[in-house]
C-alpha cells in the first residue's frame, strides 16, 4: 500500500470537521425563515467572525511568544538538572 492511500486521524479530523460544517450551512439556509431574516443573520455572523479574525494575529504572536519563553525556561532547566555549567545564550 502506498503512502498517498493511508490517512491519519488528522485527516479524520478535517473531514469530519468539513462535513459538519457543510452540513451546518445546509441545515441554516434551508431553515424556514424568510430571505430577509436570513440575509440579516448572514450579515451579524459575518460581522462577528470579521471583529474575530482580526485578533487572531495578535492571538498567535502571544501564544507563539508565551511557547518559546517557556521552551527556552525549559532548556535552561534540563541544563542545570544534567549538572551542565554552560548557559543557554
Amino acid at each position: 500500500m502506498s503512502e498517498s492511500n493511508r490517512y491519519g486521524g488528522a485527516h479524520l479530523l478535517i473531514a469530519f470537521l468539513a462535513g459538519a460544517a457543510a452540513g451546518a450551512v445546509v441545515a441554516y439556509l434551508t431553515a424556514p425563515r424568510s430571505g430577509r431574516e436570513t440575509r440579516e443573520n448572514l450579515k451579524e455572523w459575518a460581522g462577528d467572525v470579521r471583529g474575530k479574525a482580526v485578533r487572531v494575529p495578535h492571538a498567535v504572536r502571544e501564544a507563539y511568544s508565551k511557547a518559546s519563553e517557556a521552551a527556552k525556561t525549559a532548556f535552561v532547566e534540563a541544563l542545570r538538572e544534567t549538572g551542565t555549567d554552560e548557559k543557554a545564550g
